[in-house]
């Protein structure tokens, strides 16, 4: 396998949320001749109409590597120079599928069993994936999730708390604003009281953040708005009640709806013997697994930083290194039987 062609193959597929079937379809036709040569078993797992997990398994599963299928928007295909794949998902997962796979030739190729692989749909949205494979676990023991952090292994990440908040008006001519209510006006009001919150910290994680993802609403310069919706969303890095009480007793002081829609708690991980350490303040797959694939380790090639962004890239250095990297975790628990201290 060509560890650079097959992560350039995966990038030029549009996987974007929702729409990961191509790319489920590709790779089961990819994986399929390693699971024949090596007996393993490759499934399907339905998350949602035409919405598939993977999981390629070898022996019984005491350890598995996965991460996710999709990508954030928009799609754009990939190209390649001296030092880096770049293109939508290069690093944000596709290179970290193609690092795997690699990692699992390895391993079969020096008579290793005994581990799996198991790629989500819908990381970038809902966790739907993560959510349906923690509802069908294999006896893993331990789940080394694949994200971008620069092959360093994330002692914790921040937590995700994302609402849609909808806010309702009357119509009237803006030359008589007094006859109607602006949605929009106490929406602003609204979103103005929330980011005024003082933010909790962190010793580990540092501080909480708060994103005002999108606004829309209105009808015309010339018509008070009658609806108005906005989406915002904290990083986590403690307890969320506080933040949730007070989005709830702004949206109430303006007649406004404010739906969580999204939810992942804040966590700490674990180290690993000769690995280097950070902290990362994004969200992952890991708490919907909800222990149910194992203790949990994150790492991977590439960085965060441009991930999600036009100048997403992977440094193919990282991505080489990566493939030993998660044939070693491997093997150690799989020998050692036990997580590190």
């Amino acid at each position: 396998m060509d560890l650079f062609a097959l992560t350039r193959a995966l990038v030029d597929i549009d996987s974007t949320t929702g729409n990961e079937k191509p790319v489920v379809d590709y790779l089961f036709s990819f994986l399929s001749p390693l699971a024949a040569q090596h007996n393993g078993r490759l499934e399907r797992q339905t998350a949602a109409p035409d919405r598939d997990n993977l999981f390629l398994s070898f022996g019984d599963p005491a350890v598995t590597l996965s991460t996710h299928m999709d990508t954030v928007p928009p799609f754009f295909p990939s190209r390649e120079d001296d030092t880096h794949i770049h293109g939508r998902g290069s690093c944000d997962a596709k290179g970290i599928i193609a690092a795997m796979i690699a990692a699992a030739e390895s391993l079969l190729s020096s008579a290793t069993r005994n581990f799996a692989l198991l790629f989500v749909v819908g990381e970038e949205r809902s966790s739907i994936g993560a959510k349906t494979a923690a509802a069908s676990p294999r006896g893993s023991r331990f789940l080394i999730n694949g994200e971008p952090t620069e092959n360093h292994l994330a002692l914790g990440s921040k937590g995700v708390l994302r609402y849609e908040l909808i806010a309702h008006g009357k119509l009237a001519h803006s030359a008589y604003p007094q006859l109607g209510r602006s949605a929009i006006h106490e929406l602003l009001d609204a979103l103005q009281k929330i980011r005024a919150f003082p933010l909790p910290a962190d010793p580990l994680l540092g501080l909480s953040t708060l994103n005002v993802g999108t606004i829309s609403g209105g009808r015309a310069p010339n018509v008070v708005a009658d609806e108005a919706r906005a989406e915002i969303m904290y990083r986590l890095v403690t307890d969320p009640s506080s933040l949730r009480a007070e989005v709830s007793r702004a949206a109430s002081a303006h007649n406004i709806e404010a739906r969580e829609v999204l939810f992942h708690p804040a966590i700490r991980l674990s180290p690993f013997p000769g690995l280097p350490t950070t902290v990362v303040a994004f969200a992952t797959d890991i708490p919907m697994f909800d222990g149910t694939w194992g203790k949990p380790f994150l790492i991977g090639p590439g960085s965060i930083h441009v991930a999600h962004t036009k100048e997403e890239c992977i440094p193919k250095s990282e991505l080489t290194a990566s493939v030993d990297i998660y044939a070693h975790m491997v093997r150690h628990l799989l020998t050692t039987g036990v997580a590190p201290a």
